[in-house]
């Protein structure tokens, strides 16, 4: 069985929006709803977000996708990860990720599923040219995670290690909520910390395993709206080129918007400008001039779409649209 606890329950305080942080939009759709659809991907069985500051909005928004824990008060990650006691006796693998972390790929989760068959925990980590202040990965001589040491806590020649801990862990699920009650707050702060089992899975003899990335950039989370139109442009960019890699014709893909749940054909060409979000579906050999706005739109194969807002229509095979129309169904 594969499950995941989805950590949603920060105000993201840098935001400053009264918009719980994972309800900001990337690609018109809002972060947590990225990292639900890859749950779905993999075929992840069970799904628990764990919520906090503007729970009830993050509840109504994702009613249906998940199920949901509360953290109040919240005492840290470990005491986030102890909130899911949905999953206590479940059988399997048990996914910890972050809720602002709206890049990592779907083919990252199913791996570190993969990779945590025969031990208790995976860490996801990544090799950085400048480490900064992220936690450091130590290791034992098999390769096995020994510890991770927090910045602060490094000596000079633990600094100098350039394998960092990203926040996304995978466990042995009855092997995490028989050792959750463990963790510790004797640290400044007073509260309970997931990286903490590193350390006691390590003392009963189980094994703690890394997943490494390969594109570092995948695990860059969001604190701040610099950082959303960041992780807007990455994602932006992987979607272009994946469907120009299909064949499809962007003439400057920095200026179009494609959502993550669009569909177009063969032959298609899309020019700049243009906007296509929601269901939207482009037949083949279509053209999309410049200007176009394109929500839950169903254009059929050898259409011409000039300069037009398109919003739950379907635009009949071989037609002309604009400049300038707007078609807009509710």
């Amino acid at each position: 069985m594969k499950s995941a606890i989805l950590m949603a329950a920060g105000k993201g305080t840098r935001m400053h929006s009264d918009r719980p942080k994972v309800l900001h939009e990337l690609c018109h759709k809002p972060m947590i709803e990225h990292i639900l659809d890859k749950m779905d991907e993999i075929h992840v069985d069970q799904v628990v977000t764990v919520v906090g500051y503007g729970h009830e909005a993050i509840e109504k928004a994702m009613a249906g996708r998940c199920q949901f824990a509360l953290q109040e008060p919240q005492l840290g990650t470990g005491h986030a990860v102890a909130q899911a006691q949905q999953l206590k006796d479940c059988s399997g693998a048990t996914l910890v990720a972050n809720g602002d972390c709206p890049r990592i790929q779907s083919r990252t989760y199913q791996r570190m599923f993969e990779e945590c068959e025969g031990v208790s925990m995976v860490v996801l980590t990544a090799v950085l040219e400048d480490p900064k202040a992220y936690g450091r990965i130590i290791r034992n001589e098999q390769g096995f995670i020994e510890r991770i040491v927090e910045f602060k806590d490094c000596t000079d020649e633990q600094k100098k290690i350039r394998e960092i801990n990203t926040g996304i862990y995978c466990f042995h699920n009855q092997d995490l909520f028989k050792h959750l009650k463990e963790l510790k707050n004797d640290n400044a702060q007073k509260e309970y910390y997931i990286t903490d089992m590193v350390s006691i899975l390590n003392q009963h003899g189980k094994k703690v395993k890394a997943v490494v990335l390969e594109d570092p950039k995948e695990a860059e989370g969001v604190n701040d709206k610099a950082e959303l139109a960041q992780a807007n442009r990455w994602l932006q960019q992987k979607i272009n080129q994946d469907w120009m890699m299909k064949g499809v014709t962007l003439i400057d893909p920095d200026r179009v918007e494609i959502g993550p749940e669009v569909k177009i054909g063969k032959e298609v060409t899309i020019y700049p400008g243009c906007t296509l979000i929601g269901k939207t579906q482009i037949g083949d050999h279509s053209v999309i001039l410049p200007h176009c706005w394109l929500e839950n739109a169903t254009i059929q194969e050898s259409c011409v779409v000039d300069s037009s807002k398109i919003v739950n229509a379907t635009i009949e095979a071989g037609s002309q649209i604009g400049p300038f129309a707007a078609i807009c169904r509710k």
